[in-house]
């Protein structure tokens, strides 16, 4: 089936025609000139005439070639089953202070090593929907969910210490993104005060490196929150594992595993740990497979634009009529 993209662009059809009626004539700026050889230019005026004619026959063909070609007219295929998941995972990163503690694998600031791992992860989700949420101080969505996973890893990737603030809002990250769902509960179904806002494969990958310090929301109650909306949270306590050394205590110290585990516990989630790069990506192989393929089919129909062929055509016909005009105005 063919369609027409911009068929509003059929209004500078007209355009021409109206220029060529409302532009104004000339005015004569003397008296008439006498030609003794006016009699010859008359017997040529027949053919400048005809010319003419077919010149502005050519130019009409051209101008309704190149609007045409704006309209962007398309051929729209039989629709087709697209594979999805239809996982919608929303992360969570911790960007406080203590993040940029070089402590993981090749000295490597935690941040990074989230970044390289988490940024697999997403490049893995083809099909599912993944948001993002940096966190510190303050909450921010940095992105929501979206199929474009190319950009929600651009934004993890640019994503600095210290960007939301020094310390770590837990409670406060799980509320923005119960937030977001109820705001995309409320846009798709127009219903307020629904209690269950998530649908059943939707996810929060909550990671941070500290306990909670800052924040409105205490983090337990927030789970409680998130429990009522029907988000389970998996919970990932960043950073290498607490060891004493020569001098004095090395590692992750500041993590609250406790509340950590707590909060997945409340939404059905599960804690992990992740003490370097090999543990964080075995995390998320793990919630793979805790999070199964929820099947819903959707249908696409392939689109094939077809404007270049009137453009072509324009082309076609426009390159001959400037040689040959060229030849006759010589």
């Amino acid at each position: 089936m063919m369609q027409l993209a911009w068929p509003w662009m059929a209004a500078l059809l007209p355009l021409p025609l109206l220029h060529y009626r409302l532009r104004a004539v000339a005015a004569p700026a003397s008296a008439a000139l006498f030609l003794p050889f006016a009699a010859a230019l008359g017997a040529r005026g027949g053919k400048a005439a005809s010319a003419g004619t077919m010149w502005r026959v050519v130019f009409a063909a051209l101008w309704c070639l190149l609007v045409l070609a704006a309209m962007r007219p398309q051929w729209l295929g039989d629709p087709l089953p697209a594979p999805t998941t239809g996982r919608r995972i929303i992360l969570a990163v911790d960007v406080s202070g203590s993040m940029s503690t070089q402590d993981m694998a090749n000295n490597a600031s935690r941040l990074q090593v989230v970044q390289q791992v988490a940024g697999k992860f997403i490049d893995g989700r083809q099909g599912d929907q993944v948001g993002l949420i940096l966190f510190g101080t303050q909450p921010y969505v940095q992105a929501p969910l979206t199929q474009d996973l190319v950009t929600v890893h651009h934004f993890l990737d640019e994503a600095v210490v210290g960007v939301a603030g020094p310390q770590t809002a837990i409670g406060d990250a799980i509320g923005m993104a119960i937030k977001r769902l109820r705001a995309e509960q409320r846009e798709s179904e127009g219903s307020v005060g629904v209690s269950n806002i998530a649908p059943a494969n939707t996810v929060l990958i909550l990671l941070t490196d500290g306990q909670s310090n800052a924040g409105v929301v205490p983090p337990l109650q927030a789970a409680r929150f998130a429990a009522d909306a029907g988000l389970r949270i998996y919970t990932i306590g960043v950073g290498a594992a607490a060891a004493a050394g020569f001098f004095g205590p090395r590692g992750n110290n500041d993590l609250d595993e406790n509340t950590l585990q707590q909060i997945a516990k409340t939404t059905g989630g599960q804690y992990f740990r992740a003490t370097d790069a090999s543990a964080l990506q075995a995390v998320y192989r793990q919630i793979e497979k805790l999070e199964p393929v929820a099947a819903r089919a959707q249908w696409l129909r392939p689109v094939e634009e077809w404007f270049w062929y009137p453009l072509a055509a324009a082309l076609m016909i426009s390159v001959p009529c400037v040689w040959f005009g060229m030849r006759t105005w010589a």
